[in-house]
């Protein structure tokens, strides 16, 4: 996808890998940004799934807000509180044990309409450890055979914020059990989805998976789990994956209907602090144009 050519001369867009990520250059997120240089970064956004700024220490929560809100409606969290004296801010702080997203997801995926964007800036990093990793569902999909596509489009999968938790974080601290329980899990949300969805910009095919999905619809447990390990293991391949090195300062902006993203734990008891926004996603439509429809909403 071609930047526009009114994009201004100053910015520069770096390819990180083949399939997915790169890196934007020359753009100061926190100051006052003409309509061009936020059309050639949503362009840059949409044609490499992740995008990554450095050098953006001196934003605040307000100029991140800001920024957001020139790619869309923003949109809380809606088992997390924001943070204090913000719109929309969620901190992930892994020692208050919210920030520890170490399984492979697409943000809130258990809702119907899903956010569009997500954008994150790093505020603690720890000395070593804690990269995150994205991969594009979007060259997932392409890289199935015809006779995978063709199962994958006529399967609906049923997601939720209630999940194992401790199958899925083995190692999980006391304090994020608990925190699990009391904030994430203490409303239940799910979602129907189409395990196949069209992306409302491009009008590309992508894999919606990841870890909140509870089984597929019309199959049983066993069915459910064989299924979502074929598709998922096709999503997670190398090749279709990025991985950040983060510095303190940094932003990352993920196109969230076409990724998953997983938060790498391996940087043991040291801080990891980090605020994200989410912009209003549309409610997906399936391959032969059903719509997601939510099945449960905040009742516990």
């Amino acid at each position: 996808m071609p930047l526009s050519p009114d994009a201004p001369a100053c910015l520069t867009i770096r390819r990180l890998s083949g399939r997915i990520g790169a890196e934007i250059g020359g753009v100061d997120l926190g100051g006052p940004l003409s309509d061009e240089t936020v059309t050639a970064i949503r362009q840059a956004l949409l044609a490499n799934r992740v995008i990554f700024f450095r050098g953006q220490g001196h934003m605040t929560d307000a100029q991140q807000e800001a920024f957001a809100g020139r790619l869309g409606d923003l949109v809380p969290h809606p088992t997390e509180k924001v943070k204090a004296g913000t719109m929309g801010i969620l901190e992930l702080d892994a020692a208050a044990g919210n920030g520890k997203a170490d399984v492979w997801h697409t943000d809130v995926t258990f809702v119907d309409a899903y956010p569009r964007y997500s954008v994150l800036r790093s505020i603690v990093i720890p000395e070593y450890g804690g990269d995150t990793v994205w991969a594009s569902t979007v060259a997932a999909y392409h890289d199935l055979s015809p006779e995978l596509k063709q199962l994958a489009e006529s399967l609906w999968a049923v997601h939720s914020n209630k999940y194992d938790y401790a199958a899925q974080h083995a190692h999980a601290t006391p304090e994020e059990k608990a925190h699990y329980e009391r904030t994430f899990a203490a409303n239940v949300y799910e979602a129907q989805h189409p395990v196949v969805r069209i992306h409302p910009e491009t009008g590309e095919k992508s894999l919606v998976l990841g870890y909140f999905i509870q089984r597929m619809v019309g199959h049983n447990h066993i069915d459910s789990a064989a299924l979502f390990s074929l598709l998922q293991n096709h999503v997670i391949r190398q090749e279709n994956t990025i991985r950040w090195n983060w510095r303190v300062g940094d932003v990352a902006i993920w196109d969230n209907q076409a990724t998953q993203h997983y938060a790498l734990n391996d940087y043991g008891g040291q801080r990891r602090v980090m605020r994200r926004i989410t912009i209003a996603g549309e409610i997906p439509v399936s391959v032969d144009g059903r719509r997601s429809q939510m099945l449960r909403s905040g009742a516990a």
